[in-house]
Order: C-alpha cells, then sequence, then structure tokens
C-alpha cells in the first residue's frame, strides 16, 4: 500500500560554500572596489513587447501589453540596481513629454545604447501523479526572453541575447490530508525574472565593452571642466586622455560613416569633483602634458586603458 502512494519530492538542503566566510567577505569586498571604479554608460530600453499569445487580448495593443511592460520594467530595475550605467526612460517618452511642458523644462538626453527586445515563448504547464490515497499537482511556468543592442546612432544591431526561465511549485496530499495548491500567478513572475537572470550577465559585459568617453564642457587656462564625476567612477588623481577625433568618412561599401583613428591631444589629472547627481556632476582637470586645442568640440576624453593600443 505504501509503495503505491504519490509523495511530493523532498525539498533541496541547503550547503555551505567550500570557502570560509572571511574569504567569501574579502571576495565581496574586492568586488565592491572593482565595481566603484566602472564607468558608467548611457543607456535605455526602447522597447519590450510581448510576442506571446499569452495574456493578450483584443482590448490591448502591443504598447499596453502587461507582460511586455513587466519583462521591461524588470529588466530597467536589475540594471539600474548593477550600478554600472545610467538607466534613461524610454518607455514612458509621452508621460515625461507632457510633464516637462507643465514644469516649463525640457532636457532630454541621448544614450550610448538601447535595448530592444521581447517575450517569446511563455507558458504555463500542470501535472501530477496519484497512487492509493494519495496524489501530487505540480504547476510549472517557463519564460523566454530575447533582446539585442542597437548602436542609436545609426541603428546597427551589434549584440543579441537569449535567456530562458522556469519556475515551479509542488503540493500533496495523502489520504485527503496535506497542501493544497490554487492556480499560483507568482510563478508566473519567478519564471520571467529567471530568465533575465539567465541572459543579463552576458548582457551587461557587452556592453562595458563598448568604450566610455565624455566631453570637454569648458577650457579654461590650464583647467579642463569634463562632463561626469564621482558617479561615474572618476576620482581625484585619477588621468584621463584628452583625445582629437578622426576624420568621418562614409564608406561606400558598407554605408556607414567611419571615424579615422583619433589622436591623443594630452593628459589631464583630476584635481576635483563638483555636482550632487548623476544629472549635474562633473570634474576638474589639470592640464599635465600636450597643447590641447581650443576647438573643444573636436576633442573628448577617454581612460588611460581604453586608449591602450
Amino acid at each position: 500500500m505504501l509503495s503505491a502512494c504519490a509523495t511530493t519530492s523532498a525539498p533541496p538542503k541547503p550547503v555551505e560554500a567550500p570557502v570560509s566566510k572571511a574569504e567569501q567577505h574579502e571576495a565581496q569586498e574586492a568586488l565592491k572596489v572593482s565595481e566603484e571604479k566602472v564607468f558608467k554608460r548611457k543607456i535605455a530600453i526602447a522597447r519590450f513587447s510581448n510576442e506571446t499569445r499569452y495574456g493578450r487580448t483584443f482590448l490591448r495593443d502591443d504598447e499596453l501589453d502587461p507582460l511586455g511592460k513587466q519583462v521591461s520594467d524588470m529588466l530597467a530595475s536589475r540594471l539600474v540596481e548593477s550600478g554600472k550605467f545610467l538607466v534613461f526612460e524610454r518607455q514612458d517618452l509621452g508621460k515625461i513629454k507632457k510633464e516637462q511642458e507643465i514644469v516649463g523644462q525640457a532636457n532630454l538626453i541621448g544614450v550610448d545604447t538601447l535595448i530592444l527586445g521581447s517575450l517569446t515563448e511563455f507558458g504555463r504547464s500542470t501535472t501530477g501523479k496519484t497512487g492509493f490515497l494519495s496524489g501530487t499537482k505540480m504547476q510549472t511556468a517557463r519564460a523566454k526572453v530575447e533582446t539585442r543592442l542597437v548602436d542609436p546612432r545609426t541603428g546597427h544591431a551589434f549584440f543579441s541575447s537569449t535567456g530562458t526561465g522556469e519556475a515551479s511549485m509542488e503540493s500533496g496530499s495523502v489520504a485527503g490530508f496535506g497542501s493544497k495548491a490554487d492556480y499560483d500567478a507568482t510563478l508566473n513572475d519567478k519564471a520571467i525574472a529567471a530568465a533575465i537572470s539567465d541572459m543579463i550577465s552576458g548582457l551587461i559585459s557587452k556592453m562595458e565593452e563598448r568604450p566610455w568617453r565624455t566631453d570637454i564642457l569648458k577650457l579654461q587656462g590650464k583647467k579642463v571642466f569634463i562632463s561626469g564625476g564621482e558617479r561615474q567612477g572618476i576620482k581625484v588623481g585619477d588621468e584621463l586622455v584628452v583625445m582629437l577625433e578622426g576624420e568621418k568618412v562614409k564608406s561606400g561599401q558598407s554605408g556607414f560613416v567611419i571615424s579615422l583613428p583619433p589622436t591623443p591631444a594630452g593628459i589631464i589629472r583630476i584635481s576635483g569633483l563638483f555636482g550632487d547627481s548623476e544629472a549635474n556632476e562633473g570634474a576638474v582637470g589639470e592640464i599635465i602634458s600636450g597643447p590641447i586645442s581650443e576647438d573643444i568640440k573636436s576633442l573628448f576624453v577617454t581612460s588611460k586603458e581604453e586608449n591602450k593600443p
């Protein structure tokens, strides 16, 4: 009789990491230090749609689709929490413009990378086992998310990433006693969150490969005022390279406008920071080498590491 009973799976037991807690703490502290030195790129989620039949009705259009909006919001939250990027709003840009009309101020910022994506697969299933005086039921939700990174200057999609996720819940009863499970809507959220987690590491790594650069706000004698400060990883004492833009030439083969290699114009050392938010922060640098041109529109600033040949 007992061998014919259907039983729920035993929950997994927590396993301690193979390294000591002291070593784990040191690794976490080292990670924090490295994250503080990361220069932040400007990114925005331009569109995230639900391409599945799940959760869609004739009364909703793509802009109001709840699953597509949910994926977009969850991805944006993960990118903000990473602390590696300046994340700008694009999904609700119409609402932002209306608010700017009310306050009488508009200052929309362009970004370095746009994120486009879709929820391409989503579904739920319920399976069960029945034994003598017992039964189990398993609810499972599965999701697949696909994204691509686009250069807003050219419209060129330079990277794509796919993530899949699954979430499940099991319940069982013996002789009429035990747990019962109704429809659990939170499994949808957990499956989508797992899919985002599956693809976000590659997404972040690829965006960090894009070269960091900033512009010169003003040149005043030996002082150079640049955009970006502490929240972009710039520290007092950092040495940055001032580069002269290369000539832009349109390629007859690809149709792209290609910038010829820039040339070094000088080196500055950061002597001070100003501003109280990511929107208005900047840094002051002292010229330590090179005759930097007065035509600052043709100049940009980058880090020494990203300027290595």
